[in-house]
């Protein structure tokens, strides 16, 4: 049975890891571009396998498999339509205003909503198992760590200085405890469909895999590049595929 603290500490731990490719992009360019060539194919790899080695079984053990596919198709639709409102409305306001930066509160909102959700994610492991629960930390700090180079990139070259840069996504990032904790005490109050929110999870986690990183690895075609981050890709699937197992099998549910 999982309890709040624990859901405190991982979802803290899950969101300051996140910050680590930001801070060696702060200090060391060439060395947080390097950490993003391979992070991005293993953080795929990682979401990939907490969907189908943990989350989807675990949906379906909750509901049943119909309910748990169904949600899942649900989550990647929902998922495609947020993206798609996000690109909208970032295209939209920068057509409008030309003169100032609106793309940095947006860049900023974009990434709080990301680490919110990514909050939930971490309270429904949680709120199944421990071991459900370390799994997707592990997956949500994985993707989190080559997203934030990136959002990292985005802020200084928008002319945001260093130090504000750092501020902003540490406080963007304890959105995901503040997510965590707030989507745990509801679970644990309240009848939360589980089965439902673990496949709206798993879409969350497919989506996030198959549509923006997978795509971004077939864009390296140098053969020096795409072999090692083939094989970081199905690294992270065997990772995260092993340590599923031994955690349901080592944790007392």
């Amino acid at each position: 049975m999982s309890n709040i603290y624990q859901v405190i500490f991982f979802s803290l731990v899950g969101g300051v890891v996140s910050l680590v490719g930001g801070v060696m992009l702060l200090a060391n360019k060439k060395r947080a571009n390097k950490l993003t060539e391979y992070a991005t194919p293993f953080a795929a790899g990682s979401l990939l396998a907490a969907a189908f080695v943990d989350l989807l079984p675990e949906a379906a053990h909750e509901g049943n498999v119909d309910s748990a596919l169904h949600f899942t198709l649900i989550g990647i639709l929902t998922f495609f339509l947020l993206e798609r409102f996000l690109r909208w409305f970032h295209h939209h306001h920068e057509e409008e205003n030309k003169k100032t930066n609106p793309e940095i509160p947006l860049i900023i909102i974009g990434d709080t909503i990301h680490n919110f959700i990514d909050g939930v994610a971490i309270a429904a492991g949680f709120l199944v198992n421990p071991a459900t629960g370390i799994v997707v930390t592990l997956a949500v700090a994985a993707h989190e760590i080559p997203q934030e180079i990136g959002d990292f990139g985005l802020l200084l070259s928008k002319g945001m200085e260093r130090g504000k840069v750092l501020l902003v996504n540490f406080y963007s990032a304890l959105a995901t405890t503040v997510a965590a904790i707030i989507f745990f005490q509801l679970g644990s109050n309240y009848q939360v469909p589980l089965d439902i929110v673990l496949g709206l999870v798993a879409g969350f986690f497919i989506y996030i895999a198959v549509s923006d990183i997978i795509p971004s690895i077939h864009k390296k075609e140098e053969k020096m590049i795409a072999g090692p981050q083939t094989i970081f890709l199905v690294l992270g699937v065997i990772i995260v595929s092993v340590m599923t197992i031994y955690l349901h099998r080592f944790i007392e549910v």
